[in-house]
């Protein structure tokens, strides 16, 4: 299993418009603290699968000389995870897109013209794609009552997604992502911000530690940490491009 984070960014992504904080000025200066809008690829010898499709979705697929998915899977229903899905139109029809149907509902309203093949997932029941077992379960990301986080299983491997979340996550959902051998964590700020609809760097490493994860990896990242190769001295960020093998 291949794993790349096409995009690491927020909401906003970095750098911000009209921003000249020092992470937004070594963004601007091609440095790695640029970071596009989330998304993440799964490819295995059976094909390639997105975790979210946020609106630089074009740019990333031309940068990893992408043409062709087997399917989409959407966490929630937040612009900068859906969005970019709009730059198939005309390049790739009847995408197998997978999500939970309220989800479903609002994305596919939006993104009608499309006309992908829908698949209705249940939380905390396994679907197969590309030989991999999806899960997806329920995470706290208000004021959405219904976001998702994905395990992905390929044998005794196993990847966590947290999507968007806060530190508030079901039981039965931290059951299901203990243990893991890559955790790839919501984490969009340094410790001293309180946040209300994500987790900080602090709370993700609460989170690795009680999951017992072997490896952790922060994303959906905002410009409030320091520029890229100063934040990572003290936290394991990723980085728009970066790829992982299990």
């Amino acid at each position: 299993m291949r794993i790349v984070l096409l995009g690491t960014g927020d909401t906003v992504g970095t750098p911000k418009i009209g921003c000249n904080c020092p992470c937004c000025m070594d963004a601007l200066a091609g440095g790695r603290s640029g970071r596009t809008r989330f998304s993440i690829m799964i490819e295995t010898g059976d094909g390639r699968v997105l975790i979210d499709t946020g609106p630089d979705l074009r740019y990333q697929l031309i940068k990893h000389k992408i043409s062709h998915v087997d399917g989409v899977v959407w966490t929630h229903g937040h612009y900068d995870h859906y969005a970019g899905f709009g730059e198939f139109y005309r390049v790739q029809n009847r995408v197998n897109v997978y999500g939970l149907s309220d989800t479903l509902d609002y994305i596919l309203g939006y993104l009608y013209f499309m006309e992908p093949t829908r698949h209705d997932a249940v939380v905390y029941e396994p679907f197969s794609l590309i030989g991999l077992e999806f899960t997806l379960f329920p995470v706290h990301h208000p004021p959405l009552a219904e976001s998702a986080g994905v395990v992905v299983c390929e044998g005794d491997n196993k990847l966590v997604i947290t999507g968007d979340t806060t530190r508030k996550i079901p039981n039965r959902s931290i059951e299901i992502m203990r243990n893991p051998d890559i955790l790839i964590c919501d984490a969009i700020a340094p410790p001293e911000y309180d946040l209300q609809k994500h987790m900080n760097t602090a709370e993700a490493e609460d989170l690795t530690s009680e999951l017992s994860a072997k490896k952790m990896v922060m994303t959906h990242l905002s410009h409030l940490f320091p520029p890229h190769d100063e934040a990572v001295k003290r936290w394991n960020l990723g980085y728009d491009g970066m790829e992982m093998i299990l």
